[in-house]
Order: C-alpha cells, then sequence, then structure tokens
C-alpha cells in the first residue's frame, strides 16, 4: 500500500517564514509610533478636561501644560507650538497633526500620518 505524505515542503516553509518575518519586522518598527500618537492624544485629551488650565485658562496656559505633559512622556513628534487651540465660551478644541516616517530597510520607508483632537468645557466644577 502506498501512502501519500502529507505536510509542509521545503520551500513552502521558507514562503511562510518569509511572510511571518515581514509581518513580525513591520510590526516591531511601526508600534513604537502607534504608541507614541496615543500617548499624544492621550495628553492632548488630559490638557483640554484636565484641572491644571480649566476656567480662565489662556492658549498660552494650554501649551504650558501640554509641554509639561511631553516633558514627562518624553513626546517628540508634537510640541506645544505644533497644536492648534481653538477657544471659545463653550470650551476648548486641541487638535494636532503630524506625519512620522519609519524607516524599514534601505530605501524602503513606511509613512504614517496622524492626526486628533479633543474637546474640554470652560465649566469650573
Amino acid at each position: 500500500m502506498h501512502r501519500k505524505q502529507s505536510g509542509l515542503s521545503m520551500v513552502g516553509f521558507l514562503l511562510v517564514a518569509a511572510v511571518v518575518a515581514l509581518v513580525v519586522i513591520l510590526g516591531m518598527k511601526s508600534v513604537p509610533a502607534v504608541i507614541e500618537y496615543y500617548t499624544i492624544l492621550k495628553n492632548v485629551k488630559a490638557v483640554a478636561n484636565g484641572a491644571e488650565v480649566r476656567g480662565a485658562g489662556t492658549v498660552a496656559d494650554y501649551r504650558n501644560a501640554f509641554s509639561k505633559r511631553s516633558i514627562m512622556d518624553e513626546m517628540s513628534s508634537v510640541t506645544a507650538q505644533d497644536l492648534e487651540i481653538a477657544k471659545d465660551s463653550s470650551g476648548v478644541e486641541i487638535s494636532f497633526a503630524y506625519s512620522r516616517k519609519v524607516p524599514l530597510w534601505g530605501p524602503v520607508s513606511l509613512m504614517f500620518d496622524f492626526e486628533g483632537s479633543a474637546s474640554g468645557s470652560n465649566v469650573v466644577p
């Protein structure tokens, strides 16, 4: 009785390993950029809704609060001057946008375009 073997050939194994390696490399290179974006977004939301500037804070106060938070979290992609701050009688809207180029190998890079915003109320609890 002749039995047919089943399984993965050497060529198939190498192809699967190459695809898995590519996915792992892309993940390892891009995850820090995404984590930094969510850290920036978290800090912008905290400044917009935080008690440190709530009430009669000026645009400079919001920028200073963000600068303090960005120093603590070691963020460099967005500075306080990069924030778009719109303030009116109902509250404040803070937004930002930036691009981040992540080199992969040789001339190949990934380009991320991040943007985010947060709203806060001027009402003092």
